[in-house]
């Protein structure tokens, strides 16, 4: 009887023990010590993510979703090339390629997953821990497969476009979600095999992941930090979680369960273990993380951007957050991130 009520007392705190964590553990607390981004490095992300905003709209010369600010639009005119779930056959969600003369900028842009296509879920389940490995790490299968096919088919036009332009502009990556692994990837290809689309240097490469999937491992993470980055809001449970990506989407449909078993799993396994594996998946490149919430405040507040290239884990928690799925959406990430923009510029010249 005695090591019975031992051994409930033991599982009572532990379990309190993990609740405490769970419960305290807040968005803002994985990047509180990180360096707040200057409006500079900042300035193109809300400029990217309505060009990636652009691959959902059906009719471009009529938007259906309009910039949050109205700073920036997207010019139909210079959208040289638009590709369809049809067209990519299932090899890749759909992207566009928009060539931006403003800024000097070409942008392949790839939208997220679509719930309702299953070509978009046979590309995360093409994936095994440790399967594929990519200029010295480990990487996602199915989403390196999907970026390999997309340069294939897109190379002699990125090339003819830059050749056109005077080798001046720069060449930019963009995705949400799915299409942020995608992109990332394609990133690493193009740097790695310069000859893939005309020898382009790797200062002239760029990529945006919004909300990414965790498609390498840290090594790559860190080595391509100069040329991707990855913008997160708040509480996104994707680039938090490092559950194979498989078993995410197999359970979309029950997630919060998934996300507390998975807030479980992690508790108990110790973070040494976890960050020893060579194998184990992370969010790509230099972190942007849009922080607006803080532990015991109600609300939303005037978003600030905090920025770093981790090399000790990135974002390894979970947040029970009720806001976990929202903050995943590119809408929102648009327009947090435009209100980020204009409080920092806002500030700067305060300052000033």
């Amino acid at each position: 009887m005695s090591v019975a009520c031992g051994l409930e007392c033991v599982f009572c705190v532990g379990f309190s023990r993990w609740a405490w964590k769970r419960c305290t553990h807040v968005g803002s607390d994985d990047s509180a010590t990180w360096t707040s981004a200057t409006p500079e490095e900042f300035e193109p992300i809300p400029r990217i993510s309505r060009v990636i905003l652009a691959v959902y709209e059906p009719d471009l010369r009529n938007p259906k979703i309009s910039p949050s600010l109205g700073t920036f639009d997207l010019n139909p005119e210079w959208v040289i090339k638009r590709v369809t779930h049809e067209k990519t056959q299932g090899r890749s969600p759909p992207y566009i390629i928009y060539i931006d003369h403003d800024h000097r900028e070409i942008v392949l842009a790839i939208r997220g997953l679509n719930l309702a296509k299953e070509s978009d879920y046979k590309i995360l389940l093409d994936n095994k821990l440790g399967q594929k490995m990519l200029g010295g790490g480990y990487v996602h299968r199915g989403l390196l497969k999907s970026a390999a096919w997309v340069l294939n088919q897109e190379s002699e036009t990125l090339w003819r476009v830059w050749e056109e332009n005077g080798r001046e502009y720069d060449l930019v990556f963009a995705g949400h979600s799915l299409g942020s692994g995608v992109a990332a990837l394609m990133a690493v290809l193009v740097v790695n095999t310069p000859a893939m689309i005309g020898d382009i240097p790797r200062n002239k490469v760029r990529c945006f992941a919004l909300a990414p999937a965790r498609c390498m491992s840290l090594n790559l993470a860190v080595k391509y930090a100069d040329v991707i980055s990855s913008v997160i809001l708040q509480d996104d449970f994707l680039p938090r979680t490092a559950t194979p990506l498989e078993d995410i989407f197999k359970s979309v449909f029950c997630l919060p369960c998934l996300l507390f078993l998975v807030c479980l799993r992690d508790t108990f396994i110790p973070e040494g273990r976890k960050l020893r594996d060579p194998r184990r998946l992370y969010a790509p490149g230099r972190i942007y993380h849009i922080v607006e919430r803080k532990f015991c405040r109600c609300g939303r507040f005037p978003p600030e951007v905090r920025t770093a290239i981790p090399v000790d884990g990135r974002f390894e928690h979970i947040v029970l957050s009720s806001n976990a799925t929202s903050d995943h959406a590119i809408l929102w990430i648009e327009r947090e991130a435009e209100k980020a923009l204009q409080v920092t510029f806002n500030f700067c010249i305060f300052m000033f």
